[in-house]
């Protein structure tokens, strides 16, 4: 682990001419976000976080100041405002995907072999991402009664204009899901379904996108068997890397929030992002075809 040049540069905030009430702030927010990401990976408390991050600065002899754990958790709030667009990247393909992490509450086991005793709370986090690189493109946090769907046309806006299909599971199949994603020209690649039926006023965008993924099904059988056919020649298979996505996420960060407030909770998980995508981006293997 080392401070890059740019971080070093930028620890510290620059002076503003604009003036504030308040005392001005002494950390940049790289300084936070950097300190953040510090924290998901090593799974460091906040107390023992100032301590680290003050031996590292010591081992690498920089003279830079690091901030107090209490300013860090204040100033974490700040950072998980709104939905995060975590890449650049101008991908033809998005994967959608929801998974939930416990607040705090009793474990499965015990629930499941003794019953639910006391409160347990968990938030969902909804991740769009890139099936080519296997980055997250677009994360957000939200209460666990949030739907999916809901929450994907508020994502929908963040998406790039680079982007051809979205896929998703059954929990997208809505009509304005697809009536969002046809305003933007992207195709949307879910199954309907299985006691789907045609709706009427065919000119609706999204209730067009519906009844042609419903005859198209139909067309093939309209079975268990069609069904299977029609993901097959849609690419709908693709849509488990969002599943490879999650599990990559909670091995790595675990299942749980560390913090208790929304706003720190959404920092956390923008920070775990985005250590995940630099994970990613330096640990993917690169195959190549050989011809035998």
């Amino acid at each position: 682990i080392w401070f890059s040049n740019d971080v070093a540069k930028s620890w510290l905030q620059k002076p503003s001419n604009k003036s504030k009430r308040g005392r001005p702030q002494t950390y940049s927010d790289q300084a936070i976000l950097s300190a953040l990401i510090i924290r998901e990976v090593f799974h460091l408390p906040l107390r023992a976080l100032q301590g680290f991050l003050v031996s590292v600065a010591s081992l690498l002899r920089l003279s830079l100041p690091i901030p107090h754990y209490s300013r860090i958790c204040r100033r974490s709030s700040t950072l998980g405002v709104g939905i995060k667009r975590l890449s650049r990247k101008r991908p033809t393909d998005i994967v959608f995907d929801s998974s939930g992490l416990k607040v705090y509450g009793e474990g499965e086991w015990k629930v499941r072999q003794h019953g639910k005793s006391k409160r347990r709370t968990w938030r969902k986090i909804h991740l769009a991402v890139c099936p080519d690189t296997h980055e997250i493109l677009i994360e957000c946090v939200t209460e666990y009664n949030i739907s999916d769907c809901n929450t994907m046309v508020e994502m929908s806006t963040f998406l790039p204009r680079s982007a051809k299909r979205v896929y998703g599971d059954g929990a997208y199949d809505t009509v304005e899901c697809r009536r969002v994603l046809a305003r933007l020209g992207i195709e949307s690649v879910i199954p309907p379904h299985k006691n789907a039926v045609f709706l009427e006023d065919s000119l609706d965008p999204g209730r067009e996108s519906r009844n042609q993924a419903v005859s198209e099904i139909t067309g093939l059988g309209g079975d268990d068997e069609a069904r299977r056919l029609w993901k097959k020649l849609k690419g709908y298979h693709r849509r488990s890397l969002a599943e490879t996505t999650m599990f990559r996420f909670k091995a790595l960060f675990g299942g749980s929030l560390k913090s208790r407030t929304e706003p720190n909770q959404r920092a956390e998980v923008y920070a775990a992002c985005l250590a995940a995508n630099r994970m990613t981006r330096l640990g993917m293997p690169k195959g190549e075809w050989i011809a035998t």
